[in-house]
């Protein structure tokens, strides 16, 4: 491997970490209804567990409530058993037709709550990007004794890796504050 493949190894990792973290906040509630929530809603259909949002219809009504339009209206108690199943914290109510998850307003308790879980996620990423950076600084001392580089081109390179990794865990914190504050917000 050369230094150049071990940096571009290096950075697709830490975007994808980013990339992670990102999907984690969008599965995280805040007082908005959501359609992202759902995504790992799986609703027994004909044996086969099957995502809910591949079996139907979400769309958001006045910004707190999802509503969700079964493609088949026989499969209408499966979806609101996934749902209770699903633990969102949000009981599900059915017309016949379709189902509705209202949102309610979070509490400040609430929100803090939230918070904490997403300065956690931030946190997980952080370590994840560090231990990226444990990697390649690995990868770059193996290089060292391969490839015989001088001890300016090893420090040049370390101060590289460490700017890559201020650079994504500057983003990760960026993130958390732009959610925080979304959550923070009422």
């Amino acid at each position: 491997m050369s230094v150049d493949a071990m940096f571009k190894t290096g950075t697709e990792k830490m975007e994808k970490a980013i990339a992670q973290m990102k999907k984690e906040f969008a599965s995280i509630r805040t007082g908005r209804a959501n359609p992202i929530i759902l995504d790992k809603v799986l609703v027994e259909y004909y044996g086969a567990p099957t995502p809910l949002r591949q079996l139907s219809q979400v769309s958001v009504q006045d910004g707190t409530t999802l509503v969700i339009t079964p493609f088949d209206k026989t499969i209408l108690k499966d979806v609101e058993k996934a749902l209770v199943k699903a633990d969102l914290g949000i009981n599900p109510s059915s017309d016949g037709v379709v189902v509705r998850l209202v949102f309610p307003p979070l509490t400040q308790d609430k929100r803090k709550e939230i918070c904490k879980d997403v300065k956690k996620a931030c946190e997980d990423t952080k370590v994840a990007i560090r231990n990226i950076r444990r990697d390649m600084t690995d990868e770059l001392k193996k290089l060292e004794k391969s490839e015989n580089l001088s001890e300016d081109m090893v420090k040049d390179n370390q101060d590289k890796i460490q700017k890559l990794t201020d650079k994504y865990i500057k983003i990760a914190e960026e993130n958390s504050a732009e959610k925080e504050k979304e959550v923070l917000t009422v």
